[in-house]
């Protein structure tokens, strides 16, 4: 029986079966994730992002606090969240609100990235212009003569964020584009309701 037929009472477990599954696969990034954030003025950017794991049922991602995306979570927090897996037909659409990840968590994970990206992560000013590829070539430079001796401190305006989910979809591709599609709604008292919606 499907699990559109007997879907569980909450999301979480579906989402990690279905994130596992797509491991499974080798794809190239199977965490790969579209990311839409909203300026005061309601414009909208997006952008592909990784997902990095879960802080109980908020979803996690990292990047530069002084980002396009970060300055605009800063004013607006309420994000949305994609996933495509076209080996599977299958995708995830999750809505919520970011929240930053403690200080603790953000330098745990930077700590586990690899010293090429942590020095990146001191070397661009993300988002900014910048006038030549030799620029960026530079500032990276200076950064691995100012780390030559020392292992890379995260950078204080590089970090980590939790979506708190408040809705979340779940959408199996058919033949026919009549497509299976489920979604849960987190309620007041915190609990999930779901429904089947049509294709």
């Amino acid at each position: 029986m499907s699990t559109f037929d007997n879907p569980p009472s909450a999301p979480i477990e579906w989402l990690q079966t279905w994130l596992d599954e797509a491991t499974k696969l080798s794809l190239n990034e199977p965490m790969a994730m579209n990311l839409a954030t909203a300026d005061e003025q309601n414009r909208l950017s997006s952008r592909i992002v990784l997902f990095k794991g879960f802080k109980h049922e908020d979803i996690c991602f990292f990047t530069n606090y002084n980002s396009r995306k970060g300055v605009q979570l800063e004013k607006c927090p309420t994000a949305a969240l994609c996933f495509w897996w076209d080996e599977l037909m299958r995708q995830i659409r999750i809505e919520g609100v970011c929240h930053k990840l403690p200080n603790e968590d953000s330098d745990a994970y930077f700590a586990s990235r690899a010293r090429g990206s942590q020095l990146g992560a001191w070397a661009s000013q993300q988002s900014q212009a910048v006038d030549s590829r030799q620029t960026l070539e530079a500032a990276y430079a200076e950064q691995e003569q100012r780390f030559a001796q020392a292992d890379v401190s995260r950078p204080p305006h590089w970090g980590g964020y939790h979506l708190s989910i408040s809705r979340i979809e779940f959408w199996q591709g058919r033949d026919h584009r009549f497509h299976d599609r489920m979604v849960y709604i987190r309620q007041a008292d915190k609990q999930w309701q779901h429904q089947r919606l049509q294709p």
